[in-house]
């Protein structure tokens, strides 16, 4: 079972996030922020994960914390639950259209971190939530899952849309890499024999 369950407890933040790679896209989210919770319901269902968080956090501050602790979290959940990666993909990737918006994510599960991203965002808000803490969750949830994750905006001009197109897209990525290949079953997919 490629699933993991993640405890982060923090000053700033609580946290318990189970994440099954082989789901169906069910999830039961409850960050205390809204619109965060709405992107990971999303990003449950594009990629057929299995997701459940919760998470206690210090909202009255700002919603910084926990987004960043969520993508950590995340992160960690899935790389646990891959495991030595053996059998995978690999590689994904997807342009995903959203009304207006177009787009890109590629993803490698290279064990290597790294975020290229070139998403604009054109206001610094949706409803209440601060846009550039996109771009946050991302390298937080990159650093700690140790995969390679390119994301670009091709089209948009609406905040929202460019958002959800994002996560729909990397969902909808990490979907392909983790999926099992046939004809490497049981091989780690690297020539250096670990990933």
């Amino acid at each position: 079972m490629r699933e993991a369950t993640i405890v982060r407890r923090t000053a700033e933040t609580d946290i318990t996030l189970t994440m099954k790679l082989d789901g169906s896209g069910a999830s039961e989210i409850d960050c205390g922020c809204g619109f965060l919770t709405h992107m990971l319901t999303l990003f449950a269902r594009h990629g057929r994960f299995d997701l459940t968080v919760s998470c206690k956090g210090d909202t009255q501050v700002d919603d910084h914390h926990t987004v960043e602790d969520v993508g950590i979290a995340l992160g960690d959940a899935f790389a646990r639950a891959l495991g030595d990666k053996r059998g995978v993909a690999r590689y994904g990737q997807t342009i995903l259209p959203m009304d207006e918006a177009l787009v890109l994510t590629a993803a490698d599960l290279s064990g290597r971190a790294h975020l290229s991203w070139d998403l604009p965002i054109p206001t610094e808000k949706v409803g209440t939530f601060d846009t550039e803490l996109v771009e946050e969750f991302f390298r937080a949830f990159v650093r700690h899952a140790a995969l390679t994750l390119h994301v670009r905006e091709l089209a948009g001009s609406n905040a929202h849309h460019i958002i959800e197109g994002a996560f729909k897209s990397a969902a909808r990525t990490l979907r392909a890499a983790v999926a099992a290949d046939p004809a490497a079953a049981g091989e780690i997919p690297s020539t250096k024999g670990v990933l």
